[in-house]
């Protein structure tokens, strides 16, 4: 629609000359001077400009205001959509946490009470910064560069165990070179959605993190998270509830990642990997759902 307004409005002043001047010589030749018709020719241009020109301008200016009316509604939704994961992954999990903290402590009393509340406290710092952070740049906190990647993800997975009683092995030969800063904060990040999910949903005893370079590639990655949890009999992003794994799912494709989750020897592996061609933001997704 937009394309044949915009070819009617440069078509319409040469038709409108052209027709004149044809039917001047054929017709008005005897009734009509050579300078009057010149002088008529810019003044039915005019009013045809008036008339038939000034409806299709304002049939296009309304079709770029419904445009830009529509893409402010998409960029919206896209920024609710991206402050609902950042909320997520930020507050929600710190808050899991610490009620994860409190249960234990109100269950067990062998650990002192000083080292509990150190936790506490650590938590609950954690969930100011990620209010603040979220507030200032609605950006998702990055991994902390006062200490290296990999001591980062060590730290998360030393923290996970000491919250949830949960045995997790890592077996991580990726070399950091072949990740940018962004898709280490975005590893990071889903490495910690991949755990809680496991602690919320699989009830397992034992999780396996494996990262590894593609075998004969370059720049290709792979990372698996596996449990030994109950697994599933449906497909798991179909649920309502699922935000986790929707939250990863997104990530990675918004990554130029490819996302796969299978049940495979009595395990959940989740996986996320980059192709050796792979462009952040412009590549597809992959979803593997077996029971």
């Amino acid at each position: 629609m937009y394309k044949h307004l915009k070819s009617l409005i440069l078509i319409i002043p040469t038709l409108t000359i052209g027709i004149w001047e044809y039917t001047r010589h054929a017709f008005l030749l005897p009734y009509i001077s050579m300078d009057l018709g010149n002088w008529l020719a810019p003044l039915l241009v005019y009013l045809v400009t008036m008339t038939l020109l000034r409806k299709l301008f304002a049939m296009m200016e309304q079709l770029q205001e419904q445009l830009q009316q529509e893409r402010a509604a998409k960029a919206a939704l896209e920024e609710r959509e991206r402050v609902a994961s950042e909320l997520h992954d930020g507050i929600a999990q710190s808050l899991f946490l610490l009620s994860v903290r409190v249960d234990r402590m109100e269950q067990s009393h062998a650990v002192p009470m000083g080292e509990l509340y150190q936790s506490l406290r650590k938590t609950v710092h954690e969930v100011n910064d990620y209010v603040r952070q979220a507030i200032d740049g609605l950006r998702y906190p990055a991994v902390p560069q006062a200490q290296p990647w990999m001591e980062s993800v060590q730290h998360l997975i030393a923290d996970f165990r000491k919250d949830t009683g949960i045995t997790v092995q890592l077996e991580w030969e990726l070399s950091e070179e072949r990740m940018t800063v962004k898709e280490k904060v975005e590893l990071y990040a889903t490495l910690r959605e991949a755990l809680i999910n496991v602690f919320k949903h699989a009830a397992a005893a034992n999780v396996w993190i494996q990262g590894k370079d593609a075998p004969g590639s370059d720049t290709g990655w792979r990372c698996t998270v596996a449990d030994d949890g109950q697994g599933f009999a449906s497909d798991p992003l179909s649920k309502k509830n699922g935000y986790g794994l929707k939250i990863i799912q997104d990530r990675a494709a918004k990554m130029g990642w490819t996302f796969a989750l299978r049940r495979e020897n009595e395990r959940t592996v989740l996986t996320v990997s980059r192709p050796d061609d792979a462009v952040s933001g412009h590549k597809g997704q992959e979803k593997q759902i077996r029971s």
